[in-house]
């Protein structure tokens, strides 16, 4: 008979390894805390970034066993504004879709969810686990490694499917924000990597610099928000669990695009359980070099942002393939390798950046 595996979580992560074992044979047992998927989220458009890798993410979630039953909109373009300069950055294609967040029909979550559920997972809701029981562990983010928070508002809006950002400072301590409307949907919102307690004030100064270059409109807007955890050695095994997800420490931490590597992770996980691999030696080859480089990457953003990122803006501009720099970018390469000791001397003290287990 073949043993249940129990998962703590009913995230992307958590709900993509239910859905690859389930279809291996396996009977899942799905934790989760909140009342339903999504429920942190409410709404937000997130982007599922399309650069990291030379396959397309959508065929790359197709050949790990997941539909795309899920709304999904690409984009190839993206306008970014400092507050007083812009830059129209494109690719051949699609450098993202974006994708809806929380447990309405047309997420993301809602969309593995019923995958999960079709495929014969069992999801106990309202319901949690202690980690030490589970098998699988997806319980997202880890808040003493927090590394970012944002704030936003969801909105319908008539604004054509359209992506903008904006680098600055007032608007976006160390980070940036975005304007982003897809079908008639919109999502304005702010991400600091610190100062965190300016995050209202950061919103407010988002939609003002906003409204200079865009017109648009809200309509029933809604607050949502969030945080990103990050450790630069992620721990993805733990006294026999494996840790997928943010639960591992796995995240971007340029810009905070971690929704792919959740559901690498959670695949992953179930695969090697189903083949009896090392979970944690496909996941290190798969993810340390891209955590080392997104971890220098914060580092370059954060030195070399003055002017409110013009230099930064200006330098990916004249990459002229676009797509291909942010390629190179989150990939471990030499200037990464040359800029590490410096970016962990310089950042080691505000960020939380290593396990507890090795502190």
């Amino acid at each position: 008979m073949t043993k249940t595996i129990t998962i703590l979580g009913a995230g992307p992560a958590g709900l993509t390894a239910a859905i690859v074992l389930q279809k291996a044979g396996y009977q899942t047992l799905v934790y989760e805390k909140n009342r339903d998927v999504g429920r942190v989220f409410y709404g937000d458009l997130q982007g599922l970034e399309n650069w990291s890798e030379d396959i397309d993410v959508l065929a790359e979630f197709e050949a790990l066993g997941l539909a795309i039953n899920f709304d999904c909109t690409p984009f190839s373009a993206l306008t970014v504004f400092n507050g007083e300069k812009e830059w129209p950055f494109s690719c051949a294609r699609p450098g993202f879709y974006l994708i809806r967040r929380g447990a309405m029909d047309g997420s993301l979550d809602h969309g593995l969810k019923e995958q999960a559920l079709a495929a014969g997972a069992t999801i106990l809701f309202n319901q949690s686990l202690a980690a030490a029981k589970a098998d699988i562990v997806a319980s997202g983010p880890i808040v003493s490694h927090r590394f970012a928070v944002d704030l936003g508002i969801v909105f319908k809006t008539s604004l054509p499917d359209s992506a903008y950002g904006l680098v600055n400072d007032q608007a976006a301590y160390k980070g940036y924000a975005y304007l982003l409307a897809a079908k008639g949907y919109g999502c304005l919102c702010t991400v600091l990597f610190d100062n965190f307690s300016e995050i209202h004030r950061c919103l407010s100064e988002t939609e003002r610099i906003f409204r200079k270059f865009v017109d648009f409109e809200m309509e029933d807007p809604k607050k949502v928000g969030g945080m990103g955890g990050f450790l630069l050695a992620p721990v993805f095994e733990k006294e026999h669990r494996f840790m997928v997800g943010e639960a591992a420490g796995l995240q971007d931490m340029l810009w905070g695009f971690g929704i792919r590597s959740a559901v690498v992770s959670g695949a992953l996980a179930a695969q090697s359980i189903i083949s009896g691999t090392s979970y944690q030696e496909t996941a290190r080859h798969r993810f340390l070099g891209k955590q080392k480089a997104g971890f220098v990457n914060r580092y370059l953003w954060e030195t070399f942002g003055r002017n409110n990122y013009s230099h930064i803006m200006d330098r990916i501009d004249r990459s002229g393939d676009h797509r291909k720099f942010f390629h190179d970018f989150y990939n471990l390469n030499l200037l990464h390798r040359l800029a590490y000791p410096f970016a962990f001397h310089s950042l080691k003290k505000r960020y939380n950046l290593l396990s507890d287990d090795v502190q």
